[in-house]
Formats: C-alpha cells, sequence, structure tokens
C-alpha cells in the first residue's frame, strides 16, 4: 500500500499560506495539505487523541513549520513533537522568516530536518516552497508508517 503524502503546514501568515500551497499543488506532489494557524491547533492536531485514547488526526507526511506562531512558537511545537513516539520520526522543515542564528541553531537542535528563510521575492518563495515539495514528497525515503497504530516504524 502505498502511504499518502499528506503536508501539515504550520503557518499564521495568510498570504505566505497561500503562496506555499499555490507552490505545492503546482507540483502536484501532495494529496492534502492540511493548514494549521498557531502551535497549540499544530500540537492538538498532531498529539490530541479521542476518549479512546487514539489519535484523532492521522499523522502527516511532512510537517512545514513556522517559528514566529501565535500561542506557541514553533521551537516549542517542534520540542513537543520530537518527544513523543508516534511524531519524532516525521520530517520538519522549518520555513520562517527569522534571521536569528540562535533559531537555526535552536531548530536543528530540537530535531529540524531542515531550516529555510522565507524569501521576500514572490518567485524566489514559490520556488523555495516547490523544492521542499519535491525533495521532501517526491525524492525522499520514509520510514514505513504502521497505519493500524497511526506511527512510523
Amino acid at each position: 500500500m502505498t502511504m499518502k503524502k499528506t503536508i501539515l503546514l504550520v503557518e499564521d501568515n495568510s498570504d505566505d499560506e497561500l503562496l506555499t500551497i499555490r507552490a505545492l499543488k503546482k507540483n502536484h506532489l501532495v494529496n492534502d495539505i492540511i493548514v494549521v494557524r498557531d502551535g497549540a491547533e499544530a500540537l492538538d492536531y498532531l498529539l490530541g487523541k479521542n476518549t479512546d485514547d487514539k489519535l484523532k488526526n492521522p499523522l502527516p507526511t511532512l510537517i512545514i513549520l513556522d517559528l514566529k506562531l501565535p500561542k506557541i512558537d514553533g521551537l516549542e511545537v517542534l520540542k513537543r513533537i520530537r518527544n513523543e513516539e508516534h511524531t519524532k520520526l516525521i520530517p520538519v522543515v522549518v520555513l520562517t522568516s527569522s534571521k536569528e542564528q540562535q533559531d537555526v541553531i535552536a531548530s536543528y537542535g530540537f530535531g529540524a530536518n531542515s531550516f529555510i528563510r522565507k524569501p521576500v521575492d514572490f518567485n524566489k518563495f514559490v520556488e523555495v516552497a516547490s523544492s521542499i515539495g519535491v525533495y521532501w514528497l517526491a525524492m525522499n525515503e520514509f520510514p514505513k508508517n504502521n497505519e493500524e497504530n497511526n506511527e512510523f516504524k
């Protein structure tokens, strides 16, 4: 069975959200793009459980994470998902406008797979988002997904 390639886009800027989605869909790389707009919503999506203690949402194939988020910042989101057995292997690409070296260091320190600064130029932004999709969804090999338990193995 082929794993459904879903992206969780954690982005509070609606313009950046639309540009990212447009670039990914332009390359026909994903079946679904789920958008959450703050860190609390991201953690609820990834870690929230139903009353029967099963995850309430299917896990994404890739997380594109902004750092400067309302409620809970992206670094805290990254730290928490890396501490959970069922989310620790999901690739996380930090896509942010931050130019702070400490954010680069912290992102990798908490387990980011990639750190990319958002280009200001529209065409460059689309190119970067497309490249993320091509690499992580078309070229990268993922661990097998145990769909019944909703965990990467």
